[in-house]
């Protein structure tokens, strides 16, 4: 793959997206060049027969009439043209925004998440939104760029049929138009790709406030995090200047240009009426030309909007660049319990080794917790138990078939998560708990086994409570972190595959309801192999085995009951001693069982 850090490879990229969106509006960007090329013809016949009808008038010939119809006959059509162009023009850039912005949406959601986190959520909304409606617009203007300059084409060579000498005058100030145009395009390309870059930190840095309003508004730091938030405002607002500042140089210095062109030409037609050599019509029919030849310099908007096209579309492209996660057609045996396997497994974040040559073996149909201190590898090793992530090295197993093998349903199916901090998506709590609209005739017993997997995830009940119940759109429901929390290990229940993967995701609740779901999950949830990433000593204590992780390596793995005989294990569970500036407790926590595990399983 190509790193898009290079910049002919970030161009070529957008090239090729914005010829993909032309392609997929063909026969709308073909009209819109089509009627644009239709409307620069009747703008080309006008000056022709206005003049003819001028002469005619003049010598008041009886033929001037059907020359006065046809002049009115053109004025329509181009008027008629321009609106149809207007029109085909904002249908076509709705779609290839809706088609840049939907294939946005897939490609991000099919990368690893891991290629994918990069991406600020503020950024992305900037790249799918602002920058798509942008880069949408390159089909239209270049179809409208391309046939705009038939106007301009078609008016030269018409001075030349008028009189050799205008066409001669004009084109000799073409030059210096080319050079105005060109430093336009050197610049502005520069300068607007520096401004969407600052629009989309603005964006990013106000999506973080606003996800952590609460703690902002509890801290009393809102002016501080507002000036946060617009601190690149200066430099939008010089690289807003700039740009326009580049802009209205292009425009002033072809404005200047343009009508000395035009008034050189009517002068150079002058001389030739009154030589004898022009009649009034040919020197009206070469003002016009002229002014249409001059038309060139108003190609300057239409580039501008090009150059924020190319400088878009290389912005929207970097998502369609992120590796999609590929998959397999080997299916998993029907017989199998879920055995897990890592052999060599290794994973490199930012040039550190977040896991380093883990070899595991995880039996079918048991409980596992990973444990191990902050930046151990526990929630990368979920990941890679379950493919949310790529090992860089070595291989992952389930119940013998590497994980890369699986096809994407039959692994999505078999392996289920619940997360510290779930998103549920949906248009209500049922669907979203479902993973899917259910069709008509399963909705009955999709709605069954939501229920049953909420009642053992300990969401039931409050649920129920909602206005609206399981069709209460998620968005709109007053959840506690417990109480999505619950939500989220609902939807994963109701999921259930030969591997759950529950990557602290019972950190929010309180030690009773986690009791409870341990205590359903064994009971009423599929029977399988759960690999739990766990904080709590209790957790670690109801599991049949414990994996304990330290710098990315495994160090020990046994019951809990064996590891509790470790001082560096028990350490893991300890509350951190009080610096000296902390207050102590008066009274002394009572020291650990030697044996939780036979205590937990009193309690069931």
């Amino acid at each position: 793959m190509k790193t898009p850090s290079a910049p002919d490879d970030r161009d070529a990229t957008a090239a090729g997206l914005l010829l993909g969106a032309a392609r997929h509006s063909a026969g709308r960007t073909a009209a819109v060049f089509l009627c644009s090329a239709a409307s620069a013809a009747a703008s080309l016949a006008l000056p022709a027969v206005l003049g003819r009808t001028l002469d005619l008038l003049l010598e008041r010939s009886p033929e001037a009439d059907p020359w006065l119809l046809a002049c009115t006959a053109v004025i329509v059509a181009e008027v008629l043209l321009d609106a149809l162009v207007a029109l085909l023009g904002g249908t076509t850039s709705a779609r290839s925004a809706a088609w840049l912005r939907t294939r946005g949406v897939h490609h991000l959601l099919a990368a690893w998440p891991g290629h994918a986190s990069r991406f600020p959520p503020g950024d992305v909304a900037v790249r799918l939104t602002a920058n798509a409606t942008e880069a949408s617009t390159a089909p239209v203007s270049a179809a409208t760029l391309g046939a705009s300059l038939l106007a301009p084409t078609g008016a030269v060579v018409a001075l030349f049929l008028i009189d050799p000498w205008t066409a001669l005058t004009f084109l000799a100030g073409l030059p210096l138009l080319m050079l105005v145009l060109r430093a336009f395009a050197r610049g502005s390309s520069d300068s607007v790709a520096s401004y969407q870059r600052v629009q989309a930190d603005i964006a990013t840095r106000l999506v973080e406030a606003l996800a952590g309003a609460r703690t902002i508004a509890a801290a009393g730091t809102e002016a501080r995090d507002r000036d946060r938030v617009l601190a690149p405002l200066p430099e939008l607002a010089a690289q807003g200047s700039r740009m326009w500042r580049i802009h209205g140089a292009a425009v002033a210095r072809s404005g200047v240009l343009m009508p000395l062109l035009t008034t050189a030409v009517v002068a150079v037609g002058g001389v030739r009426l009154a030589s004898g050599d022009m009649s009034v019509g040919d020197l009206l029919a070469a003002a016009r030309y002229a002014a249409l030849a001059a038309g060139v310099g108003t190609a300057a908007g239409l580039l501008d909007s090009l150059i924020r096209s190319r400088a878009a579309g290389r912005r929207t492209a970097e998502l369609m660049a992120l590796p999609a996660m590929t998959y397999g057609t080997r299916s998993l045996p029907p017989e199998g319990r879920g055995t897990l396997v890592l052999r060599g497994v290794a994973v490199t974040r930012d040039g550190r080794r977040v896991l380093d040559g883990v070899d595991l073996t995880v039996p079918g149909g048991t409980s596992v917790a990973v444990v191990g201190r902050s930046g151990a590898g526990k929630s990368t090793l979920a990941a890679v138990a379950g493919r949310l992530t790529e090992p860089d090295e070595g291989t992952v197993l389930l119940d013998g078939v590497p994980l890369a093998a699986v096809p994407h349903d039959e692994l999505r199916r078999e392996v289920g998560y619940a997360f510290e901090r779930p998103v549920l998506s949906g248009a209500t709590l049922g669907e979203a708990l479902a993973g899917r609209a259910p069709v008509a005739e399963e909705q009955a017993r999709t709605d069954e086994r939501v229920r049953a997997a909420a009642r053992a995830a300990s969401a039931d009940a409050f649920v129920r409570l909602l206005p609206q119940g399981y069709a209460t759109p998620p968005h709109t429901a007053p959840l506690s972190g417990g109480e999505l929390q619950r939500l989220g290990l609902a939807r994963a229940f109701a999921r259930a595959g030969r591997l759950l993967v529950l990557d602290d995701a019972t950190s929010s609740l309180d030690t009773v309801t986690e009791h409870q779901v341990e205590r359903a999950l064994a009971r009423d949830v599929r029977h399988g192999t759960r690999l739990i990433v766990a904080h709590r000593l209790s957790s670690a204590a109801r599991c049949d085995l414990v994996i304990w992780l330290e710098d990315g390596r495994v160090r020990a793995t046994g019951p809990h009951e064996e590891l509790w005989r470790s001082d560096g294990y028990r350490a893991l569970f300890a509350p951190p001693e009080p610096t000296p500036t902390e207050p102590t407790s008066l009274e002394p926590i009572p020291p650990e069982p030697a044996s939780p595990r036979t205590a937990e399983r009193a309690d069931r």
